[in-house]
C-alpha cells in the first residue's frame, strides 16, 4: 500500500539518513515535507494530509508532546524516532503506532512502515463498506458518502428520490443530495422502510404521499406540494399500500 509521510527532526543529518532509509528500503513511502520544529510542523499539516509522521522528541520551541496537543483530531500515524528511550510510556499515551530508536535499525523502520500499511489498509477496507449509501444498523438512518467522510440521514425525511443517469438525487424535506449510485440500488436499499417505486424515474416515500390523481397511470402529489407522475406499470404497486 502506497504511503504519504512527512518527517520531523531538528537534525539535518537524521532527517537525511531517514529520508535515504525510506527511499531505498521502504519505497511505497512518499515523503510529503520535512520539518525541524513544531511550528514548521503545524505549517506542513495546513497543507498535507500524510499517512503518517516520523516524530523526533526533542525539538527546539517545543517538544513532539506541544505538537501533538495542537493536533488533537490527527488521522496520520505516529511513529516516534529518538535516541532516547525513556519516552516510551509517554509516546504510548500519545498513541504512537511505533518507537524506533536512533540509530535506525533498518529491519525495525521497515516493520513500522509494514505496521501503518495495515492499518491503513484495514481503515481502508472499512471505509468502503461505510462510504457507499445504505441503510445503517441504526433503525431508521441510511449513510451517504461524503469527500470528507459520510452524512447520516434519517429515512423519513426522504421525500422521493430521482434517478440521474447512475446517479440519484435524494430530495429532503429541505434541499436534497446528488448520490453516484442507481436508483435501482436506492430501491433495493429502501424498499422495506415503506419506499415505492412509482416511475421508472422516481422512488417515493409512501409516508409523504398527500394525494392521487387519475390517470392512465395518474400521478402523486407529496407533502411537500412537489407532484409527480405515475407510470402505468408501477400504478398497481402503489394502490396496493392505499388498500
Amino acid at each position: 500500500m502506497n504511503l504519504t509521510a512527512i518527517i520531523v527532526d531538528d537534525e539535518t543529518n537524521s532527517r537525511a539518513i531517514l529520508r535515504n532509509y525510506l527511499g531505498k528500503y521502504c519505497p511505497s513511502v512518499t515523503i510529503l515535507g520535512e520539518a525541524a520544529s513544531v511550528k514548521e510542523t503545524l505549517v506542513l499539516l495546513e497543507s498535507h494530509t500524510p499517512d503518517m509522521l516520523f516524530l523526533d522528541v526533542e525539538m527546539p520551541y517545543g517538544n513532539a508532546f506541544d505538537l501533538l496537543e495542537q493536533v488533537p483530531d490527527r488521522a496520520f500515524e505516529i511513529v516516534f524516532v529518538t535516541a532516547y528511550d525513556h519516552y516510551a510510556v509517554d509516546a504510548l499515551n500519545a498513541q504512537a503506532t511505533y518507537y524506533l530508536l536512533k540509530p535506525i535499525a533498518i529491519d525495525n523502520l521497515i516493520k513500522a512502515v509494514d505496521h501503518v500499511s495495515y492499518i491503513k489498509q484495514r481503515e481502508a477496507a472499512l471505509l468502503d463498506t461505510v462510504l457507499v449509501p445504505k441503510v445503517t444498523t441504526v433503525e431508521g438512518k441510511i449513510t451517504i458518502p461524503q469527500q470528507d467522510g459520510f452524512e447520516v440521514l434519517q429515512i423519513s425525511d426522504i421525500l422521493y428520490c430521482e434517478a440521474d443517469d447512475n446517479y440519484t438525487k435524494i430530495y429532503l424535506g429541505k434541499g436534497q443530495k446528488l448520490v453516484s449510485k442507481t436508483l435501482k440500488y436506492f430501491e433495493e436499499s429502501l424498499n422495506t422502510h415503506g419506499f415505492v417505486r412509482t416511475h421508472k424515474s422516481y422512488l417515493v416515500n409512501v409516508s409523504k404521499i398527500t394525494r392521487y390523481r387519475k390517470g392512465k397511470g395518474g400521478s402523486i402529489v407529496l407533502s411537500s406540494g412537489k407532484e409527480l407522475a405515475v407510470s402505468s406499470s408501477k400504478k398497481g404497486t402503489l394502490l396496493n399500500y392505499f388498500k
